[in-house]
């Protein structure tokens, strides 16, 4: 083994996430004036910056076990040092940073290996098998509802198994626009190797300068260009996957009958049922050009009828984010400007990325039907804006949690006829359950021909007992979502958060289903335990 269980933390390794908080500490923010002036004319600010340590639990892992893990990666990528050990504990929720801020390590893993390849990735769960370890697959750390905490009891110990060593790009056809990548690299590095190649993925969520390839592909993550783009498993054409019990390799056309589509077993499956190696995605020659602009609405209604007309018509741009009343209210849609004078109604960014003549013919078409329905054209600042911050938030939520408010996001779907319903069921149950304050914030970014998604960010007084506080509102929203037709998660995964609620979704056959799976190809149920499956 190397490090030492003890030791004190250390300096970040370059790259890393903070242990309790969002990102690079570099680039973190403090509240805008305006911001802050906003805040206290509805919350009790209050200093909450203050950070306990915290004592990790000693590790549990047998000798035997990490020497055996040593043997299959090579010592020096056996980590069981204070520091490695911290940096591999949750993800980044509010709750997951809360407990963090509260010296909470009590899910911290007992060891984290690293892998280099799949040879060692499959001699790791052979070792997991021979010493009953449990499995915890680590790819950029950020995962918001429970996913890399797993059950403990019953296993000898609790392996973070990091991907970071993993972070090749392994193949390009530019003749049918494939490429395959490793699962460790993380989307700006990714986009880079693909950019030498004159490439792109289009994948960009909220998340993108830290999350992995083989996150995206785990839990079906949706990016903020999925309009242009598709969501992540609608780019997947081919995945390698190790399990307890053999590999497999899978996508060998770009579509086929041969039975049911395998790849979809582990799209979204959260390294329950195996540990992803390697991901074959579609690919997109770069854009040369790109226009956003910004769109004002009278009403949220009124803008979703646009959204639609334009997923419906075949005319979607490469962005189309609609925020409601209230997010436009406070412009969370341009986070350096909340509390600034904002676009009355309902402010709509649209952004459309190709070659020079494609994005004038496919401006104009967009600007027609826009036009056509109500829209006023605001011109290409409030789009700029939104793309020069479109990664800040998770920044301004530390900020926001150092004052004492608490915020937090959740997401659903649901067909164009239903959105309305969902829209309001899930704010009043918000704000019902929320004592004191709150503001329920809402936008529409991930769109179809058949429906859209609804994402909430929620902002409220921390007060004395902020996790179950959120806790029970959370599950008031999630109820909330299922008795108004809508889905548990658009794109965030099921994880331990929405686990209790799955079953309600996809029916006890389903449930059936996916045990059987698990039972499957992860016989001893190392991987991942307590999370996904019910």
């Amino acid at each position: 083994m190397t490090g030492s269980e003890s030791a004190a933390p250390s300096p970040l390794p370059l790259g890393e996430m903070h242990p309790t908080r969002w990102g690079d500490p570099a680039a973190a923010t403090t509240l805008p004036e305006p911001t802050r002036g906003l805040l206290e004319l509805a919350f009790r600010l209050e200093d909450r910056a203050a950070v306990a340590e915290g004592v990790l639990p000693a590790s549990t892992v047998p000798a035997a076990a990490a020497a055996d893990l040593e043997a299959a990666v090579g010592a020096d990528h056996v980590l069981r040092d204070d520091l490695s050990r911290r940096l591999r504990t949750r993800g980044k929720s509010t709750p997951d940073l809360i407990r963090a801020r509260a010296g909470d390590l009590s899910d911290a893993p007992d060891v984290v290996v690293r892998p280099v390849d799949a040879a060692q990735v499959e001699a790791v769960l052979d070792v997991a098998r021979r010493h009953h370890l449990a499995v915890v697959t680590f790819g950029g750390g950020t995962a918001v509802t429970g996913g890399l905490v797993a059950q403990r009891e019953g296993y000898a110990g609790v392996v973070s198994l990091d991907l970071v060593r993993m972070k090749r790009l392994l193949a390009v056809d530019p003749v049918s626009m494939t490429a395959t990548l490793e699962p460790g690299l993380r989307g700006p590095e990714a986009e880079a190797l693909l950019a030498e190649h004159g490439l792109t993925l289009g994948h960009f969520p909220q998340s993108f300068e830290y999350a992995t390839i083989g996150g995206f592909a785990a839990t079906r993550s949706s990016g903020q260009s999925s309009a242009g783009y598709g969501r992540f498993d609608a780019l997947v054409v081919g995945l390698d996957v190790v399990t307890p019990v053999g590999q497999l390799h899978l996508g060998t056309a770009p579509a086929s009958a041969a039975g049911p589509d395998l790849r979809q077993l582990f799209l979204g499956s959260e390294g329950c049922f195996g540990v992803i190696t390697a991901v074959t995605v579609r690919v997109r020659h770069l854009p040369s050009a790109a226009a956003y602009e910004g769109w004002g609405w009278a009403s949220f209604a009124a803008g979703t009828t646009a959204v639609r007309a334009l997923a419906q018509s075949g005319l979607l741009p490469t962005v189309v984010r609609l925020s409601d009343e209230t997010e436009t209210a406070l412009n969370l849609a341009r986070p350096d400007q909340i509390g600034a004078a904002s676009t009355p109604g309902c402010l709509m960014v649209v952004g459309i990325e190709g070659d020079p003549e494609a994005v004038r013919t496919r401006r104009a078409a967009v600007t027609e039907v826009l036009t056509r329905l109500g829209g006023t054209s605001l011109g290409e600042e409030p789009g700029r804006a939104w793309e020069h911050g479109r990664y800040r938030a998770p920044y301004l939520r530390d900020a926001l949690l150092d004052v004492g408010v608490l915020v937090e996001t959740l997401e659903t779907a649901t067909f164009w006829s239903n959105v309305e319903r969902l829209h309001a069921a899930v704010r009043a149950a918000l704000e019902e359950h929320l004592p004191g304050p709150t503001m329920v914030l809402c936008h529409v970014s991930h769109v179809y021909e058949t429906g859209a998604s609804l994402y909430f960010t929620v902002a409220t007084q921390e007060g004395a007992t902020p996790l179950e506080t959120w806790r029970a509102a959370k599950a008031a929203a999630t109820d909330a979502m299922v008795e108004a037709g809508g889905t548990i998660t658009h794109h965030h995964a099921v994880g331990t958060d929405h686990r209790p609620w799955l079953e309600r979704e996809i029916g006890p056959v389903g449930v059936t289903v996916l045990r059987a799976v698990k039972q499957a190809l992860d016989p001893d149920g190392l991987l991942n335990p307590g999370v996904l499956v019910p």
